[in-house]
């Protein structure tokens, strides 16, 4: 790729070794690659350099609702949906949270994830026109079939969603969300109905067994985990480690409603859970989850990929990682969050407003920031220098 760009140097890629990464527009032109006479150059002194985060389910409008307590254990997820209703007739804070408009709890959603280093997330829901805008805080996949769930969408209704979802694209379904065996035969409804494809991404599988994961595997089929949201809804999770192996899982945060803060909290937890070493978390949220949601052109740091990229500070794993420690956010080359030294490297001080991030300071997209300080919707942890009072 010919024209200025940017260069990083001395960048830690995630096998250890200090290389460089050259971005050129929307797409790094080259790993190893050195800097062009008019480049920006990024001494980056050892920081680690990864492809931008993968999430791979996510509901992005329910992210800045108030979490319900926490705790009950459900046999099937039809239990805890039916009480999220409930509360929606009888919870005024509630009822006030789902009232705020569409567009800026959406907003919340994208918000979440790019503070945790996310560049695109798989938004398990209608794709709302919000969602293909430019302002959107984060990318969202915007080719996927889905249906919510065989309870909510009606065999019918999924039989035709899948049939009508090409098999470039995947496709997700909520499925096995529970313990009992109304959740342990959905799996089996699904392989009847024909709806176990090489596109087919069941979201949760809690009550997969053995032989069930082994027929998902054979479909080349895939698993998209979201362990902290089944461990408080069920007490456990899905048994995911012969499909880990197999590169057959990503990893989704689900809500807030149930799941965790952001995929960084996430990430530890499926760490805690898998005994994942680093290299196997990484893979989980970059590499794995861009081919099961059919994302060529992202989750390694390649020639001719998306220059969506994370930078944290050196010697940081995921594991670890926390929000605030995020020292730079590109989403196609183009700074979106991050520490200030990073940022003023690479771009005009006019694309960026000073914002508090838990208390420490960073930088936030200047157009995303307007949005958040016109909204009636908050991201907890998140100060802004327009807003009369913290969002914390």
């Amino acid at each position: 790729m010919a024209g200025p760009g940017i260069t990083l140097v001395n960048a830690r890629l995630g096998g250890g070794n200090i290389t460089s990464v050259r971005v050129v527009g929307s797409r790094i032109a080259g790993v190893g690659a050195k800097p062009r006479r008019d480049d920006a150059i990024v001494d980056l002194a050892g920081d680690r350099v990864l492809p931008g985060l993968i999430n791979a389910h996510d509901h992005l409008q329910l992210n800045s609702l108030p979490q319900p307590e926490l705790g009950k254990r459900y046999r099937h997820v039809r239990e805890w949906i039916r009480e999220i209703g409930e509360r929606q007739n009888s919870d005024p804070a509630f009822q006030a949270g789902v009232a705020i408009a569409r567009d800026q709890r959406l907003l919340i959603g994208g918000v979440k994830n790019l503070l945790s280093g996310v560049t695109t997330v798989a938004h398990h829901d209608p794709l709302y026109r919000y969602l293909s805008s430019p302002e959107f805080p984060t990318r969202v996949v915007q080719h996927y079939g889905w249906s919510h769930s065989l309870d909510i969408s009606g065999e019918q209704q999924v039989r035709h969603s899948y049939r009508q979802t090409p098999l470039e694209w995947p496709w997700m379904i909520h499925a096995a969300e529970g313990l009992d065996d109304a959740a342990g035969n959905e799996f089996g409804r699904l392989d009847a109905l024909g709806c176990l494809g090489p596109n087919t991404l069941l979201v949760h599988g809690v009550a997969l067994d053995r032989a069930q994961r082994a027929r998902l595997e054979q479909s080349a089929a895939g698993l998209i985990w979201c362990p902290t949201s089944n461990r408080n809804l069920f007490g456990r999770t899905a048994d995911v480690a012969d499909l880990l192996a197999r590169g057959r899982v990503a990893l989704g945060t689900d809500s807030r409603l149930s799941g965790a803060r952001d995929l960084l909290d996430e990430i530890s937890i499926a760490g805690e859970i898998g005994g994942l070493d680093g290299r196997s978390l990484e893979r989980l949220v970059t590499h794995d989850s861009a081919r099961l949601l059919r994302l060529p052109d992202r989750g390694e740091l390649r020639a001719d990929a998306r220059a969506d990229i994370l930078i944290l500070p050196a010697r940081t794993g995921l594991a670890e990682a926390r929000r605030a420690d995020v020292r730079l956010v590109l989403i196609d080359g183009v700074v979106r969050y991050g520490d200030r030294d990073c940022a003023q490297r690479v771009a005009p001080a006019s694309r960026w407003a000073e914002v508090r991030v838990d208390g420490r300071a960073k930088i936030l997209d200047r157009h995303i920031a307007a949005l958040l300080a016109r909204s009636d919707a908050q991201e907890v942890g998140l100060e802004l220098p327009t807003m009369s009072r913290s969002a914390a």
